[in-house]
């Protein structure tokens, strides 16, 4: 299947994240926890398939991937508890702006002046949205700081999975980062006394979906894409899961948006057309798929 396929499916499978979270009643560490752990029997049994040999190196970059995955999971399913669904997201998907750094400083990758103009007309798109949902509270800003330390993380998340699926395949990788994503969810909730089990079916059928959608075929979709496109195309692609979601959480939460976000929606899907067509490809054989 084509690349760009792969992606646009996996950022309409995330737009969906946001506002089923605002569905649970489960602690934010809990939602986190099972949306990956469920989604590992099916990634864990693909990478058998793939044998892949890998270096110390490769396993010591995974490891920190899956404990940065983590952080981002927690800080923004948290950041749900005090902010608007668009807000949360808007932020979080802030992540380009760092990935672009980080990817220069390590990686030596740079967009090409049209991805970058595609960049910063996503991320005002973006910015517009959150101005419009903007709430003048401690509450909201406590919600907005977990959500920007989300975007934080990601970022170090998906550069990490640029270098790494260079040369690993896709479930190997999603499996061991996923996994100790998990783990790292699971001692934090041990050490923090917060329950993984005893909830009701409404959560668990949240924890179902998140894993089907948003992590199986969302998050996976885009580590697979990491192998053919720059991080930061990737990323940008993300901010369309804001659009999505802000559409879901209008019709299905009653959270109507301003004329102001409506407006940065549609800047967002332009920047991300403008980056797509630049020249973003990565490589084109994958050894690794």
């Amino acid at each position: 299947m084509s690349p760009l396929v792969v992606l646009i499916l996996a950022v309409l499978a995330t737009t969906y994240a946001g506002p089923i979270v605002r569905l649970a009643a489960a602690p934010a560490l809990a939602i986190a926890f099972w949306r990956l752990t469920l989604v590992l029997p099916v990634t864990g049994g693909l990478a058998t398939r793939e044998r892949s040999a890998l270096r110390r190196s490769e396993v010591l970059l995974m490891v920190a991937s899956g404990v940065l995955l983590a952080a981002h999971f927690w800080s923004w399913i948290a950041s749900l508890r005090f902010t608007t669904v668009a807000s949360s997201v808007v932020l979080v998907s802030l992540k380009p702006v760092f990935v672009w750094g980080l990817a220069a400083v390590w990686l030596h990758e740079h967009p090409s002046r049209r991805e970058g103009w595609g960049i910063g007309i996503a991320v005002l798109g973006a910015i517009l949205i959150g101005v419009g949902d903007a709430r003048l509270s401690l509450g909201a800003l406590g919600g907005d700081m977990l959500a920007l330390a989300g975007a934080l993380t990601a970022a170090g998340y998906y550069v990490i999975g640029r270098r790494v699926r260079a040369t690993v395949g896709v479930w190997t990788y999603a499996t061991i980062v996923y996994a100790v994503a998990a783990l790292a969810l699971l001692a934090v909730a041990f050490a923090r006394a917060v329950p993984l089990v005893g909830f009701a079916g409404r959560d668990w059928a949240v924890f179902g979906a998140l894993a089907a959608g948003p992590m199986l075929v969302g998050h996976t979709g885009m580590n697979y894409a990491l192998k053919h496109y720059r991080a930061t195309t990737v990323n940008v692609a993300a901010l369309g899961e804001p659009v999505g979601a802000g559409v879901i959480a209008w019709l299905g939460l009653h959270e109507s948006p301003p004329a102001l976000a409506l407006l940065g929606g549609a800047i967002v899907v332009a920047g991300i057309g403008v980056t797509l067509t630049g020249r973003g490809a990565a490589n084109g054989g994958d050894r690794a798929s």
